[in-house]
């Protein structure tokens, strides 16, 4: 971890964790939107979270490669998703930024087979341990925690002193806030809590106290 976050705030990599709020509940979704709902959300992620659009136009021209996991449906919907991703460069912000998305850039790995994926996923499992309250949890009869889980509360408060270290006061439950639009693009880590425009809140879905 100290490695990659030493890769990340070098400027070589940056990493964006988009989570969402089980309370809020998105209304006037149709059946179409829960078919696709993978889809639907990974695209908004790669269009908002990472600030593409907000990259200088006085830079050098950059090549955008997309790793997934191995896409829950049939090829023809991966495909098509694909395409929608391909379509970007069609928006007037994207076309206004040197940045190329060629779809043999968009492709399926398994994380396993990649060490910075590896990473990534440490981060990502500790940051839902945290956020989901498994940090709490112990061994039915049991009153103290296990070993395990000690063991992964003690990789999150590493990975989250290494991230306040670069922003003290940090808070992983809250979209990272900005000064500037331009940093959603130069920040090397953010938390993105994704929430739909119309939907309700569900008080009976909140951690407990």
């Amino acid at each position: 971890m100290d490695r990659f976050f030493e890769e990340m705030m070098a400027g070589h990599l940056k990493v964006r964790i988009m989570f969402t709020q089980n309370a809020r509940v998105p209304t006037r979704l149709t059946a179409e939107h829960r078919d696709n709902e993978y889809f639907l959300l990974y695209y908004q992620f790669i269009k908002q979270a990472f600030g593409l659009d907000w990259i200088p136009p006085n830079e050098h021209q950059r090549r955008l490669r997309l790793y997934f996991d191995q896409f829950p449906d049939t090829r023809e919907v991966a495909s098509q998703f694909k395409g929608y991703i391909r379509g970007l460069e069609d928006f007037k912000r994207f076309r206004e930024i040197p940045l190329t998305i060629a779809r043999r850039d968009i492709t399926e790995v398994r994380s396993h087979d990649h060490l910075l994926l590896q990473c990534l996923d440490v981060v990502l499992g500790a940051m839902s341990f945290r956020l989901n309250d498994r940090h709490k949890a112990k061994p039915p009869g049991s009153r103290v925690r296990g070993k395990r889980t000690r063991a992964k509360e003690g990789v999150y408060k590493h990975i989250l002193r290494l991230i306040r270290a670069w922003r003290p006061g940090f808070n992983p439950g809250v979209s990272t806030g900005r000064e500037r639009l331009e940093d959603k693009w130069e920040h090397p880590y953010r938390h993105w809590l994704f929430e739909s425009l119309h939907s309700t809140f569900d008080g009976t879905r909140t951690k407990k106290k």
